[in-house]
């Protein structure tokens, strides 16, 4: 069957995730003394995964996190500025092909979902802000639990009336995404982007350099 719907993580596939952490949260402890060249994101993915185990204002796991990471460096940041760090979320940018696959996607027929592990405003600010086309979008909010738990798609399911074999999600993480979608039967399209080397035991159905990539595998 012809895929009719994609369904998309946001933060990491559309956003460009990795580089707002650096430049928000990195920079804000190197103002407090982290070595430049530091990376905070492998120390941040850790400890986040460790807030999402049950449910919460994903605001609140951004600022817990923020807070676990400065004190993993043995340096200090203020509650204040940990909740403007989570509140930051909405000004982070979008890959350079996100905008233009996403049009591309719309006029070939596609319906657009995203699947995110975050609160429904900021979500509805990041596509307002950065001109997102899409059709529809699932929240950890609105399902009250956080990938890699099945929540989001039973919901996405339910709401839109589609078969699964219709379905191709689409997504940067094999941890939250790719790995549950291949238990529920999905077929998924892993966005490698960094060149990253694919587990043996993980097989996306089809894997992109990024989201241009994507737009010969649907068709």
């Amino acid at each position: 069957m012809k895929f009719t719907h994609l369904t998309f993580d946001c933060y990491g596939t559309l956003i460009d995730w990795r580089n707002g952490l650096e430049s928000n949260l990195g920079g804000l402890l190197r103002r407090r003394g982290l070595p430049a060249g530091t990376n905070v994101y492998p120390t941040y993915l850790k400890f986040e995964a460790e807030q999402e185990g049950k449910y919460r204002p994903y605001k609140a796991i951004l600022k817990d996190t923020a807070l676990s990471v400065a004190n993993n460096f043995h340096l200090a940041i203020s509650d204040n500025e940990a909740q403007q760090f989570a509140e930051s979320i909405p000004d982070w940018k979008p890959f350079r092909d996100t905008v233009a696959s996403l049009h591309e996607l719309g006029k070939r027929g596609y319906k657009r979902v995203i699947l995110s592990n975050i609160d429904r405003d900021l979500l509805e600010e990041t596509i307002h802000r950065n001109g997102l086309a899409i059709d529809g979008y699932v929240t950890a909010e609105d399902v009250r639990s956080y990938k890699p738990a099945v929540g989001h798609w039973n919901r996405f399911f339910e709401q839109y009336k589609v078969p699964k074999d219709a379905t191709l999600h689409v997504a940067q993480s094999l941890y939250h995404d790719i790995v549950p979608c291949r238990g529920l039967g999905i077929a998924t399209a892993w966005i490698n982007r960094y060149g990253e080397e694919k587990p043996a035991q993980v097989e996306p159905t089809f894997i992109c350099p990024n989201l241009m990539g994507l737009l010969s595998v649907v068709e």
